[in-house]
């Protein structure tokens, strides 16, 4: 949607409300049809833990996905001439695909290791508390990629030290990414995959609303 620049908008909350609702709409369309290849092969693969590498692969285009997004969320601006999320997705998706994919895969192989670990702990012969410490890594690097993409999308140049170092020096950021990563948590186990799609775009906004503030 465009607005000819300098025609006459009614420039009222109400007005800024509905661009932003419209961004998120849009924007989450995008998300969906750039997921869709992870979101049907986690359907097809279930949840089985022997699937998990599979499910690692299918969900790559994931992570370019997301960060378009953030990007596309960061790209809004109260100048209700400017309403073009679908090309701010598509702008951003062209960024930070490659540096999205060296952040995601990463970060996809190591979830893939320690879920593995914390569903066979009886197999490998480690005692129970074991789950602790890798309970606490897997938060961690969840945390890690959330501030990392959401870097990325707001234009940071080494988004992955950048993520680790305001993780450990920004409690308010630390604590506030976690709040939003157990409501995604919540969705996806109250719902479906399909669920965290449509609850995305308004989560992915707050995300980078919020990094982008410190």
């Amino acid at each position: 949607m465009r607005v000819r620049p300098g025609a006459p908008v009614l420039d009222s909350p109400l007005a800024r409300a509905a661009a932003l609702v419209h961004r998120l709409l849009v924007v989450g369309v995008w998300t969906a049809v750039a997921c869709s290849p992870t979101v049907a092969a986690g359907l097809a693969l279930g949840g089985d833990v022997t699937n998990l590498p599979l499910l690692a692969v299918a969900a790559l285009p994931a992570g370019p996905a997301i960060a378009a997004a953030l990007h596309a969320l960061a790209a809004h601006r109260p100048d209700l001439a400017d309403l073009h999320p679908s090309a701010d997705f598509r702008r951003g998706y062209r960024r930070t695909c490659a540096a999205s994919l060296r952040l995601w895969a990463p970060f996809l192989a190591l979830l893939t290791v320690l879920a593995i670990n914390l569903t066979h702990l009886d197999v490998a012969g480690v005692p129970g508390w074991w789950a602790v410490p890798l309970t606490l890594i897997t938060v961690a690097a969840c945390l890690w990629i959330a501030v990392a993409l959401a870097l990325l999308a707001l234009g940071h140049r080494d988004a992955a030290r950048r993520a680790a170092h305001t993780l450990a020096t920004r409690p308010g950021v630390t604590l506030a990414v976690a709040a939003l990563l157990v409501v995604a948590a919540a969705v996806t186990l109250a719902g479906t995959e399909a669920a965290l799609l449509i609850a995305a775009p308004p989560l992915l906004h707050t995300l980078v609303r919020t990094v982008g503030r410190w």
